[in-house]
């Protein structure tokens, strides 16, 4: 009853009424993301029926490879989110303490590729305003936008997985402390929600930013 008492808030009745409030809350928050993510979604949508050869074009200049790799790691990612949050429910501490880090190192590894992505993005031309050649292109207006739309909308993922390996960390440090037990798991299981919507959201990026010119 102890570990219990020291992890309920005193404005709660019990463990599960503060756990069902934390996923309620973190479920409204998810919303508002989907909201934020829905608004470059829509621009997205109608610039690309606006302008449909331009996109595909821009889009095969994509490499496909790193997209390809970096949903290979987020897809193993969610899987040792999934294992830490049952790591938590059966009181494994050593299991969650090891799910949680590979899951914030492979949040890292996706960043470096990502980063070395948009290296070979610069050396390719494929960033206006810094290293673009219109004259490569037809109708370079077109092409123009969709690569700022490509790195507003992989940029926003990015910080969104900064902040997902950032609460990795935050959660293994405590998971060490001996924070979380099979009776009080609900951050480990909110985190999870996040770093699940972080990994669906990239799901939906990859087909419309890397495929739109795939036949």
């Amino acid at each position: 009853m102890a570990a219990k008492s020291d992890s309920l808030a005193p404005h709660f009745a019990d463990l599960e009424q503060q756990h069902e409030a934390a996923t309620l809350g973190m479920w409204i928050f998810l919303a508002t993301e989907l909201m934020f993510f829905g608004g470059l979604f829509t621009a997205y949508t109608v610039y690309r029926h606006r302008y449909p050869e331009e996109f595909a074009a821009a889009s095969t200049r994509l490499n496909l490879v790193f997209g390809g790799v970096n949903t290979v790691v987020l897809l193993t990612s969610s899987l040792t989110m999934a294992l830490a949050v049952y790591a938590a429910r059966v009181g494994r501490r050593d299991w969650l303490i090891s799910c949680l880090g590979l899951t914030g190192l492979l949040g890292a590894a996706f960043l470096v590729i990502k980063g070395f992505e948009y290296h070979g993005d610069y050396a390719d031309n494929l960033v206006p305003g810094l290293a673009f050649v219109e004259s490569e292109w037809p109708k370079p207006a077109g092409v123009k936008l969709f690569l700022l739309l490509y790195y507003l909308m992989t940029g926003v993922h990015a910080l969104h997985l900064i902040i997902g390996i950032v609460l990795m960390s935050v959660l293994a440090a405590l998971a060490r402390r001996g924070r979380y037990s099979s009776e009080y798991y609900a951050p480990v299981e909110v985190g999870g929600l996040y770093w699940h919507f972080v990994d669906v959201i990239w799901i939906f990026l990859l087909p419309l930013l890397y495929m739109v010119g795939v036949r």
